[in-house]
């Protein structure tokens, strides 16, 4: 259990409406210090282009020590948390219930293998079930322990905009990639560049974005 006056709280955490007091943890509690997070979300019923993106644009950042935060749910979260542990990377799962109850249930053995090698955390205690209103609750840790927040695909109502709208309301940046307008699995990507979210064309596009704001980020 980590409280919000303990010195391994995540001072970025703090800065956020609504920071969490208490955060369980199961896994290597270290990985809150290092730098830099990045969020990776988007839809739960990914496309088959969705792991092929990921190992385009999200492997090489993980190749480079950057820690992937995501919300182990279906589709994208997963792959996230997948694609981190395959590759000997780091990777922090938020969760919106407690330990005692995992959500998805098909997502028990996923669960394990992050709190063996990374981080599971939740604002909830152990025997919380997950609740609807839990979820929203849950992303905006999410976006809170991140620099920026990657969209890989997104509906046009997707609850991954919750997520977005988050981050930016605490002042992260949004990253999307961008996709055919005819495509379901990416028009709410291309509606977030349309808003404003950076286009995503190489890993640099990202990269170079924490190079300029590491200094002011690493408290």
């Amino acid at each position: 259990m980590i409280t919000i006056v303990d010195d391994i709280y995540p001072p970025v955490l703090k800065t956020i409406k609504d920071a969490p007091l208490v955060l369980y943890a199961m896994g290597d509690i270290d990985l809150l210090t290092l730098h830099p997070m990045l969020s990776v979300i988007g839809t739960r019923k990914p496309s088959n282009e969705a792991m092929p993106k990921m190992k385009e644009y999200v492997l090489p950042l993980i190749q480079e020590g950057w820690v992937i935060v995501s919300g182990m749910a279906m589709g994208i979260d997963s792959y996230a948390h997948r694609l981190a542990l395959n590759s000997s990377g780091r990777t922090i799962a938020v969760l919106g219930s407690g330990f005692d109850y995992i959500y998805p249930k098909k997502h028990m053995q996923l669960f394990r293998q992050i709190a063996a090698s990374g981080l599971v955390l939740t604002e909830y205690p152990p025997n919380t079930p997950p609740e609807r209103y839990h979820f929203p609750e849950r992303n905006r840790i999410i976006s809170g322990l991140s620099f920026g927040t990657f969209v890989i695909e997104a509906t046009e109502r997707s609850g991954t905009l919750i997520t977005v709208d988050q981050a930016l309301d605490q002042g992260r940046d949004v990253y999307a990639l961008p996709g055919s307008p005819l495509a379901e699995h990416t028009k709410g990507c291309n509606k977030m560049i349309q808003d404003g979210a950076k286009l995503v064309q190489s890993t640099a596009d990202i990269a170079e974005d924490w190079k300029r704001m590491e200094s002011h980020w690493v408290i």
